[in-house]
């Protein structure tokens, strides 16, 4: 028995949990924080099957939970959410169409194209690194986090950076 409880609190020790905040939250730590982090966001639908895998099986992984943790602001985004987002002086809003609709601002991060899951990397000044579209693997999406979050990127570009250049 002993031996069990030690396993499942170094285990429960270990594990990181993500730290989701809002927007508005994100923006304003990026402007009062000492040292302001990247922001991530993770753009996503109540009906997306894969949005929930990634939720799951990528941000939940330890690894990359841990080093999200320590080197952006997690934002999670309902790309068809109905409240105002203001954002340089611009409000966005739900823009209803079909079944479901849209929301302006996860419109204008994606850059007009709407696919769930797609994950957004914003620098410390709130400019878009890069969206990245599709499901993630804890691996490879780790391997994304630190070419934006250890500034890889302004050294390299992501062919050289992944070995794909010749």
């Amino acid at each position: 028995m002993l031996v069990i409880a030690i396993a499942l609190f170094s285990f429960s020790v270990t594990a990181q949990e993500v730290e989701w905040i809002s927007w508005e939250t994100a923006v304003k730590k990026s402007q009062t924080d000492k040292k302001p982090k990247k922001i991530f966001i993770d753009v996503y639908t109540d009906w997306c099957g894969w949005c929930k895998k990634m939720d799951k099986d990528t941000f939940q992984n330890p690894k990359v939970a841990s080093y999200m943790a320590k080197n952006f602001y997690m934002v999670k985004m309902d790309g068809e959410g109905k409240e105002p987002i203001e954002f340089k002086g611009k409000t966005y809003k739900f823009v209803p169409q079909g079944r479901n609709g849209y929301h302006e601002f996860a419109a204008a991060l994606m850059q007009g194209k709407l696919s769930y899951p797609t994950t957004i990397f914003l620098d410390e000044q709130l400019n878009m690194l890069s969206p990245v579209p599709g499901y993630q693997k804890p691996e490879p999406f780790l391997n994304i986090a630190q070419y934006f979050g250890d500034n890889i990127y302004k050294e390299k570009d992501w062919k050289t950076y992944t070995g794909q250049s010749k």
